[in-house]
């Protein structure tokens, strides 16, 4: 939207287990802090502002492992994330503390993964969900390392 400024260019996010919002919001050329594209919503900003242009597709790569509960339903385990930005990690294997936002209470039952939407003008596409709970656990190359690194 040429004509739009700050949050009205898009604003929206992705919810996992409709507790923690990863933003997703045109910040440009913006400094980038916790409420714009790639941060943890008022929890922690993106390592980077990884934000292409406006009009331009975003990407995000996110996984996920959710928190642990005990049997009496006090969290054991903090939830976990890295996001890759328009493939640049943003967050590594970061601690979420809490729900973020207007996520829903933290707790042992499982909700869903959303899509906000703010009625700004947001496209998705190509939208994979991947069950990794059976997964070794995952080895990250920074961009600086050789494609080939051991484990």
């Amino acid at each position: 939207m040429p004509y739009a400024t700050g949050q009205a260019r898009s604003n929206s996010g992705v919810y996992l287990q409709s507790r923690y919002e990863v933003q997703i919001l045109d910040s440009f050329g913006l400094e980038g802090v916790e409420n714009e594209c790639g941060g943890l919503y008022k929890q922690k900003r993106a390592d980077v502002n990884m934000c292409f242009p406006p009009l331009s597709w975003q990407t995000y790569d996110i996984a996920f492992v959710a928190p642990k509960f005990n049997a009496e339903g006090e969290k054991i385990k903090n939830a976990f994330i890295t996001v890759l930005l328009n493939g640049v990690p943003v967050h590594q294997d970061y601690s979420i503390i809490a729900k973020t936002g207007g996520g829903k209470q933290e707790g042992p039952e499982l909700f869903p993964i959303k899509l906000q939407d703010h009625t700004n003008p947001v496209r998705f596409r190509n939208i994979w969900i991947v069950d990794l709970s059976n997964q070794p656990d995952p080895v990250y190359c920074t961009p600086c390392q050789s494609l080939a690194c051991d484990p």
